[in-house]
């Protein structure tokens, strides 16, 4: 049995206390993924954004709102678990300053200025032990294979999903499994649910039980 650490759902970068930046991720993705580990008989805890959907039952639940408290709440688990799942689709990016009160209409233009989140992925993929694992998701638009090795080798991932906008808030989806260091292992079509059995087959193969090849 392996213990295994999994991101989900969006996180909310707020401007003032009502408005904030987030995205349509509905962390369903996530849910099958996690529904699948936990039929294999694995431990799983997972890390989630707002999302309305509900979670498999038998997976331990830790809510967050923010980028910041979602790599928070990872690294603090992260030494503990086997291997990490990052299938959140966290804010990139967020207001350099927070609003106190809720910003009125003036007639003017408004301008926001903005700096660069935590990469959740990145950061346990660089604190990783030589037994753990990390699985990364990739969402491009263009020079999509080319973007998706970047990202598996900036960000230390042993197994990286690339899929396209098309799979936000979607029920279906369709990927591309690379395994390090740039192998494509599988092109799998299907709904989320179906898609999270076979992305975990190939998790549990390459990385849980050892066979990397």
């Amino acid at each position: 049995m392996a213990k295994i650490l999994l991101t989900s759902g969006p996180t909310r970068q707020y401007i003032d206390p009502v408005r904030f930046l987030s995205n349509a991720s509905s962390g369903r993705m996530g849910a099958a993924l996690a529904q699948a580990a936990l039929d294999a008989g694995h431990e799983v805890t997972i890390i989630s954004g707002p999302v309305e959907i509900s979670y498999p039952d038998g997976a331990s639940v830790v809510s967050v709102v923010t980028t910041d408290e979602m790599l928070e709440e990872a690294e603090k688990r992260f030494p503990d678990f086997d291997g990490v799942i990052g299938v959140a689709a966290p804010c990139d990016y967020k207001p350099s300053t927070v609003a106190k009160h809720k910003i009125s209409k003036t007639g003017d233009k408004l301008t926001l200025n903005f700096v660069e989140t935590p990469d959740v992925i990145a950061t346990l993929g660089a604190e990783k032990t030589e037994s753990q694992w990390v699985v990364g998701f990739a969402l491009e638009t263009d020079d999509v294979r080319l973007r998706a090795l970047r990202k598996m080798i900036v960000k230390n991932c042993d197994l990286l999903v690339l899929n396209g906008p098309s799979a936000i808030d979607s029920m279906e989806n369709e990927v591309e499994i690379f395994l390090r260091p740039g192998d494509i292992i599988a092109q799998l079509h299907g709904t989320k649910r179906e898609l999270g059995k076979q992305i975990f087959a190939l998790i549990e193969k390459h990385l849980i039980h050892g066979d990397r090849s």
